[in-house]
């Protein structure tokens, strides 16, 4: 039962500190078949969902340098088009080849706003909408587009802040709720080395094993709630 009260605890953390589904589905469907449609189909469909999400992170950064480049181009007197042309080849986006069309379109001359939502992904795609708002406001009323795009690049960068203080704050409950899920096995390990016997009344009768199934459950549903609250903090 000492191992079983270890590997219950373990699968507890690895509850915490684990792949979350998506991942993990994807991971065995790659593992079964290497090669197959359905795997690479996962691949594309769970990517953007894995925790942290390092793609969306990455489009959400390169957007921030797409609307900083954009706004030193139109301040240098380029046209709308060539200096979204110029700012897109710059920035670092994780999918350049998903950006061509927009590229195309601002050389071009083409529906500028489409392309931009067009382009958008569905996560870390929110400069890409807003843009396209501003292209048309700037469009529609004659506003001045670089004061559009500075209001933009400011928000983002406001809201790129904003997740790495909230980031920040979130690593010291994370960290917590991982050494506390180790204390139980801790404990056992500690007083079986102090001479006590605490499986002898953990397993010696009823009263033992109902306090040995307790305590597993509180652990383990003490972590998926941290696990829950820092999830919901984090999508607020």
């Amino acid at each position: 039962m000492t191992v079983a009260a270890v590997v219950l605890t373990a699968v507890a953390v690895w509850l915490w500190t684990g792949p979350d589904p998506a991942t993990a589905r994807l991971r065995w469907a790659e593992r079964r078949h290497p090669h197959s449609h359905r795997s690479r189909s996962l691949r594309t469909r769970f990517t953007a969902g894995s925790r942290p999400s390092k793609r969306v992170a990455a489009w959400q950064a390169a957007s921030i340098e797409l609307c900083q480049g954009l706004a030193a181009e139109l301040a240098a007197g380029r046209t709308a088009g060539e200096a979204l042309a110029r700012a897109v080849s710059v920035a670092d986006f994780p999918d350049s080849v998903a950006l061509r069309p927009l590229v195309a379109a601002a050389r071009d001359g083409g529906d500028i706003p489409a392309a931009l939502l067009a382009a958008a992904p569905e996560k870390g795609g929110e400069a890409f909408r807003e843009l396209a708002a501003c292209w048309r406001v700037s469009l529609t009323t004659g506003a001045a587009l670089s004061v559009l795009v500075d209001r933009v690049a400011a928000s983002l960068r406001e809201a790129q802040a904003h997740r790495q203080d909230l980031a920040a704050q979130l690593a010291g409950p994370r960290a917590t709720a991982r050494l506390l899920a180790f204390l139980p096995a801790l404990a056992l390990l500690m007083a079986a080395g102090l001479g006590m016997s605490p499986l002898g009344f953990l397993l010696g009768g009823p009263a033992g094993l109902g306090c040995l199934a307790a305590g597993l459950a509180l652990d383990g549903c003490g972590l998926w709630w941290t696990h829950r609250l820092v999830t919901r903090v984090r999508h607020a």
